[in-house]
């Protein structure tokens, strides 16, 4: 289900970096190296054919940008939420390694 926009703004400010364009959320990720942020997508790619949800992604060198939106629902459902934090916590726990 379509979240309202006070949920969309509730949900995005729990997502610390991601913003808010149109229908969708996204985030750009850095990365020290190529291959590092290449490896981030394929751990991406992994929670996104798990949740059957998948987001567009860019790679751009050593940044990679995730964007969400649930076609089906026109427009940002939990889901791209959920996704976006799970990804959050694969990114931040990669820090603290």
């Amino acid at each position: 289900m379509k979240l309202s926009e006070d949920e969309i703004e509730r949900r995005l400010a729990e997502l610390p970096g991601w913003q808010r364009e149109e229908q969708f959320i996204r985030k750009r990720f850095g990365f020290a190296s190529f291959p590092e942020a290449v490896a981030f997508v394929n751990r991406v790619a992994e929670i996104a054919e798990r949740r059957n949800h998948h987001p567009f992604i860019s790679i751009d060198y050593k940044y990679v940008t995730l964007r969400f939106t649930t076609w089906h629902a026109g427009g940002l459902t939990s889901e791209d939420f959920d996704e976006a934090k799970e990804i959050e916590g694969l990114y931040t726990s990669r820090e603290a390694t």
